[in-house]
């Protein structure tokens, strides 16, 4: 890997209008973002939706990528990517045809009007935790590995997806 990219974990959900469909398509299209190509991904996971619970249940996972963008380019080019899927921002922690969150980029610590890394709520939540520490158990946050991390959090309405065919 040349020292010029950059490791960047994006979290995937989708609870409208097919979202497994949306989650898988979405896998694939982050693979061809500009100076980007997509690492692994974690299975898929099924879970309750954090806020209003008049919402169908989510399908989740993460990505993990090596880009060369900067951590503000890759969040417009993921923004662009959710409205290419239809995106509508309404209420806060609503339904979406797709919700693409920038998780951590490298060891970077960031805190902008659009963006805060690490991802601020991660740690509180078990369909972005278990699937990234699926991806990098190791991978230390707060001091402590995620995979410690993962198995803090009460996973009871989490589901694994199984896969299809």
């Amino acid at each position: 890997m040349s020292p010029w990219w950059h490791h960047a974990w994006i979290g995937l959900g989708s609870n409208l209008d097919g979202p497994r469909a949306h989650v898988e398509r979405a896998l694939g299209e982050l693979d061809r973002l500009p100076l980007t190509r997509r690492i692994a991904a974690s299975r898929l996971y099924a879970s309750a939706p954090v806020g209003p619970a008049d919402q169908p249940d989510y399908i989740n996972a993460v990505a993990h990528l090596e880009t060369r963008l900067s951590p503000l380019a890759l969040l417009d080019q993921l923004q662009a990517l959710e409205q290419r899927h239809d995106r509508v921002r309404g209420r806060r922690w609503g339904p979406r045809t797709l919700d693409l969150d920038l998780l951590l980029f490298d060891d970077q610590r960031v805190t902008l009007p659009r963006l805060t890394l690490p991802h601020p709520e991660m740690v509180k939540r078990a369909f972005v935790l278990v699937p990234l520490a699926e991806l990098a158990p190791t991978l230390v946050l707060g001091g402590r590995p995620l995979a410690q991390l993962a198995a803090g959090l009460d996973t009871g309405e989490l589901r694994p997806v199984l896969p299809q065919g």
